[in-house]
């Protein structure tokens, strides 16, 4: 899902209340981005209703990438209860993004306990 600073607050904020919400900060003249895209929608996607992926192309929306210090892209900014809790920056395969997930969701099932 992309997102624009009209919507952010419900797509990003309110439901990272629910369950983490992991952004993608991107545009699309950025080569990395470009590897970084499919393997991280493919990654959130096998665990769908456990995380939400939304997407912010940094050119399109300055306000948001400035908001959150955006400096350079691809970033990953993970977001629970409102505030931006994990992330990071760069294209990684994806193997690793699938750690990260799985990591990030672990955190949450012994939060949970």
């Amino acid at each position: 899902m992309d997102t624009t600073i009209e919507t952010f607050e419900q797509d990003v904020i309110q439901r990272s209340h629910e369950r983490p919400v992991v952004v993608d900060f991107w545009a699309a003249w950025c080569g990395p981005c470009r590897t970084l895209g499919p393997a991280i929608e493919e990654e959130a996607g096998k665990r769908e209703g456990k995380l939400d992926l939304v997407k912010v192309d940094v050119d399109a929306e300055q306000e948001l990438a400035a908001r959150y210090g955006i400096q350079s892209i691809p970033t990953v900014a993970v977001f629970r209860d409102g505030e931006v809790v994990n992330g990071f920056v760069g294209a990684y395969p994806a193997a690793t993004i699938g750690r990260f997930f799985d990591e990030l969701l672990a955190k949450e099932t012994a939060a949970a306990a």
